[in-house]
């Protein structure tokens, strides 16, 4: 069954069902809305970005709203999806803070467990999401927004407790957050750590340190990002590398051709002779 709330004249839409809301992606597509799957029997296996990815029972996979995403073996799940008019998760980075970790982080795939205790919390948290759409009056949109505002702070805090760095770093977590967020907006125009240090008024040789005891330096989160935009371009457009790399912002074809072989140790070519062979 399906659950959707409109808003008519802000455009903000909130959708809870089950996985026929993702009915498209069997054969792969662009999510379009920020998407929470939480498999709640057994496992779930996507692709996510062309990345094999296995939801396991009793656990949430967020999606940001550019990613691709092809189901390849369904079971039994919940699913969130919302647009940024109904909750524009930059705008209340404040109260959620999950924007460079949750969304739009460095960790492209972000999975949250749930133990026993937090399976029976977020039971609770989705039955009164369902009272609530079926409640109409003028303050369902207020109310949905607080329940959704509170399921990305529980994910958030999970997501942040499961990685022991982030939890025994937390100091340096805010700066790691924002530089994740800037690279997504400017990884097209932008290629070195200077243009993201200056923009958060701190020196590259800062930036690093602070960064020293992530897996990913600065530099790195850029280079990802930008591997990661070749990819899903070489993997779901006609576009050659040359008008790839122009896309990504690079004068010379030549320079992304050697940051893609270097991180993945084939080439543009190679990697797309790869995916016709195994279709």
């Amino acid at each position: 069954m399906q659950h959707v709330f409109s808003e008519f004249s802000t455009n903000a839409l909130l959708k809870i069902g089950d996985l026929s809301l993702l009915s498209q992606s069997s054969e792969g597509a662009i999510v379009g809305l920020y998407t929470f799957i939480w498999a709640t029997s057994g496992p779930i296996q996507v692709l996510v970005d062309g990345v094999p990815t296995s939801i396991d029972a009793h656990h949430i996979l967020a999606l940001t709203p550019n990613q691709h995403l092809s189901i390849l073996e369904k079971n039994e799940a919940l699913v969130y999806q919302f647009n940024k008019e109904f909750y524009c998760v930059r705008d209340h980075d404040k109260e959620v803070s999950c924007v460079g970790l949750l969304f739009f982080g460095a960790k492209n795939i972000p999975i949250i467990a749930l133990n026993v205790q937090e399976q029976q919390k977020f039971t609770r948290l989705h039955g009164v999401f369902l009272e609530e759409m079926e409640t109409k009056d003028t303050i369902q949109a207020e109310m949905l927004r607080m329940l959704l505002a509170r399921f990305i702070i529980k994910t958030t805090r999970l997501l942040k407790v499961g990685n022991d760095r982030v939890v025994n770093h937390n100091g340096n977590l805010d700066l790691y957050r924002e530089y994740n967020y800037l690279v997504e907006n400017h990884f097209k125009e932008a290629h070195n750590v200077s243009f993201y240090a200056e923009k958060l008024f701190k020196s590259p040789k800062t930036l690093s340190n602070s960064f020293s005891k992530y897996d990913k330096s600065p530099l790195q989160i850029i280079h990802d990002r930008i591997i990661l935009e070749a990819k899903r371009q070489l993997t779901y457009t006609d576009k050659t590398t040359k008008e790839i790399a122009f896309d990504i912002g690079f004068d010379d074809p030549s320079h992304l051709s050697r940051m893609f072989k270097k991180q993945t140790s084939v080439s543009p070519s190679e990697f797309k002779k790869g995916l016709q062979k195994v279709n």
